[in-house]
């Protein structure tokens, strides 16, 4: 596996048939789309939810994650795409980010969970099992893409990057963290706990959820420190990094503020 990543040349087209092109990063995203879902229909055929409401909560929370995902995206690199609109569509080219993901997944799920008057908490539950399932394998189409590399590395399991997709202060260098790997076995460990998680405490409603995005914001956070690709920085942090810090006190105040609501409610009048 260390000798195949250090010395394989990934290609981002899988085949090309006249005007039929197949890139490796749509196949991958569709793959762990597709893996998310069936785990989500497993673990949510239990609850007594109108059957009708798990079409909707697949397709427009899908829709909505992704969309949301790209717009996101867009916004953060708005510099390269306001010279080249017709490049926001090419969602084949690599592009899709988690956290423009959430907002517009949540978004969407927030009024399927009110037309339903199913309990958003618990839902999401569910949904970020598969979710973190999907982004482990999702990853592996940064690999193709040759993009969201880190940096130069000696080590054994550096890969090679193409010179045309090596940042310019880095055109020396070969070999460069596989961050994506990094990311996609971190994404697996977090699917094992949440899925223990869920399956011991899911009585707790927010629990799960609570601990992926603590979970994923920690990884996030930490791998930040090593990835090359162009973000805004502030303050000697990259974008993504202030972001899991908010979600991270978010969740935190979360809990704090139940805990308290909780507390003063069991006093004695």
């Amino acid at each position: 596996m260390i000798q195949w990543l250090h010395n394989f040349i990934p290609q981002p087209i899988l085949l090309q048939w006249g005007w039929l092109t197949v890139y490796w990063y749509g196949l991958i995203v569709a793959v762990a789309i597709i893996v998310g879902v069936l785990v989500v229909s497993k673990m949510i055929k239990n609850q007594s939810w109108p059957i009708q409401s798990l079409d909707g909560i697949l397709f427009w929370g899908l829709l909505g994650g992704l969309v949301g995902a790209r717009l996101y995206h867009v916004i953060l690199e708005w510099s390269y795409y306001r010279t080249d609109f017709l490049a926001i569509v090419k969602v084949w080219h690599g592009g899709l980010a988690i956290h423009g993901a959430w907002l517009g997944g949540l978004l969407v799920i927030y009024f399927i969970a009110r037309h339903y008057k199913l309990s958003l908490f618990k839902l999401l539950d569910i949904l970020v099992v598969g979710l973190v399932f999907g982004q482990a394998i999702g990853r592996w189409g940064n690999f193709f893409n040759q993009e969201l590399f880190g940096l130069p590395t000696s080590l054994p399991w550096g890969i090679y990057i193409d010179l045309v997709n090596r940042p310019i202060s880095y055109l020396l260098a070969n070999y460069f963290h596989p961050t994506f790997l990094y990311e996609s076995l971190l994404n697996l460990a977090l699917f094992l706990i949440l899925y223990l998680v869920y399956k011991k405490r899911k009585e707790l409603i927010g629990l799960t959820t609570s601990v992926y995005l603590i979970g994923y914001s920690l990884i996030r956070f930490s791998l930040e420190f090593i990835r090359i690709d162009k973000t805004p920085e502030f303050w000697g942090l990259r974008w993504p990094q202030w972001f899991s810090l908010i979600i991270i006190g978010l969740v935190v105040l979360y809990w704090f503020l139940l805990r308290t609501t909780l507390s003063k409610s069991k006093k004695p009048v």
